[in-house]
C-alpha cells in the first residue's frame, strides 16, 4: 500500500512516498481504509529521532496517530463495527497510509455532518485539550488562559473551555491571529514581553486556570497569574513544569473522550479550522508547514 514513511531521521525531506506492507487486523483490532490523517507535532518529533519509551522503532516508520476512514476488516472478537462503517480514531503510528490497523476501543463513529478532512484531524488535539482542561478542573465561571490559542490544540481548548462553562478565555497569539481568536470566543492577547501585565489587565480578578502549548516562558507567565499551580498544565515544557512545581499531564486518551467531543461538534460547540490540507505524497510539505510554528488551525493529509 502507499504511505508516507521514514527511512531515516531528519528534516521534512526524510518523509517520502513509499510502498509498505498492507497490515492485517488482528484480535481486537479493525483495519481502516484511511480517508484523512491529521498532522501533529508528535509526528515531527518522531521524524526527528525522538520516541516515547514504550516504542521500539525500526525503519521504515509510518507516522500519524489520528485518522478517519472506512472500516475495511474486522479482527477476531470485534463487535459493534461492520465493514463500510465510517469512523475516526487514534493510535500511535501508521496513519500516513492507505490503511491503518487500530484497537477497536480507539475508534468511534464519524458524525454524518463531519467532513473527512475535519474528522482526520479531530481526535489528537481534541483529546489533548480534553485531558488538559479536565486535569485543570475547568468549569463554570472560570477565567482561563490558553497560551498558543490559535493553533489546532489551542483552538480546541478555547472552545472546550467555553462549552464547559468558562466565563472568559484569554488566548495568546500573534497579532495576525487576534481576529480569529475573537471569532471562536477568546479574548486575544499578544505574546512577548509584558504578557503578565496584559493578562492581569484583562482579568483583574485573577486567572483560575492556564494551559501552555508554547513553552517554558509561557508556562512561567502562567505561574505568575494563576494562584493554584494544580490548575496549570503544559503540553510541551515538562522540564520547566518540574522546576516550577506544576503537575505533569499524564496519558489518558479514550474513546469516551472522543465520543464526547464528536457530540459537542454535532451541537455546533466545537469547530475545527483547517490551516491547510495536503495529499499523502506531499506529507513532507505538510511537515515543513507544521515546523514553521504559530499557525492557525489544523494541518491534514487527504489520503483518499
Amino acid at each position: 500500500m502507499k504511505a508516507a514513511a521514514l527511512s531515516s531521521y531528519g528534516g521534512p525531506e526524510v518523509l517520502t512516498p513509499s510502498e509498505v506492507p498492507l497490515p492485517e487486523a488482528g484480535p481486537g483490532t479493525v483495519r481502516i481504509r484511511v480517508r484523512a490523517a491529521g498532522v501533529q507535532h508528535f509526528d515531527s518529533r518522531i521524524r526527528g529521532g525522538w520516541a516515547p519509551p514504550f516504542l521500539n522503532l525500526s525503519f521504515p516508520i509510518v507516522p500519524g496517530n489520528e485518522f478517519a476512514g472506512v472500516v475495511d476488516q474486522l479482527g477476531e472478537g470485534v463487535t459493534g463495527f461492520a465493514p463500510g462503517d465510517e469512523v475516526l480514531g487514534y493510535g500511535t503510528l501508521g496513519a500516513y497510509a492507505e490503511y491503518v490497523v487500530a484497537p477497536a476501543d480507539q475508534v468511534a463513529p464519524k458524525p454524518d455532518s463531519m467532513p473527512w478532512d475535519i474528522a482526520g484531524g479531530f481526535s489528537g488535539n481534541g483529546q489533548g485539550a480534553h485531558m488538559c482542561l479536565e486535569a485543570m478542573g475547568v468549569g463554570a465561571g472560570d477565567t482561563v488562559l490558553i497560551n498558543g490559542a490559535a493553533g489546532a490544540l489551542g483552538t480546541f481548548s478555547v472552545q472546550l473551555a467555553l462549552a464547559w462553562g468558562a466565563t472568559t478565555v484569554i488566548g495568546t497569539a500573534s497579532e495576525a491571529n487576534h481576529a480569529y481568536l475573537r471569532s471562536i470566543g477568546a479574548v486575544p492577547v499578544a505574546y512577548g514581553e509584558g504578557l503578565v501585565e496584559r493578562v492581569r489587565a484583562l482579568a483583574p480578578e485573577g486567572v483560575d486556570a492556564a494551559m501552555d502549548t508554547v513553552g517554558p516562558e509561557a508556562l512561567r507567565a502562567s505561574v505568575e497569574v494563576v494562584k493554584d499551580r494544580n490548575r496549570i498544565r503544559t503540553m510541551v515544557a515538562d522540564d520547566a513544569a518540574k522546576e516550577l512545581g506544576v503537575p505533569l499531564l499524564g496519558a489518558g486518551r479514550s474513546v469516551e473522550r472522543l465520543i464526547e467531543l464528536t457530540g459537542l461538534y454535532e451541537r455546533g460547540l466545537i469547530k475545527l479550522h483547517l490551516r491547510e490540507t495536503f495529499p499523502l505524497e506531499r506529507a513532507a510539505d505538510a511537515h515543513r508547514l507544521l515546523d514553521t510554528g504559530h499557525g492557525r488551525g489544523k494541518i491534514v493529509l487527504n489520503v483518499a
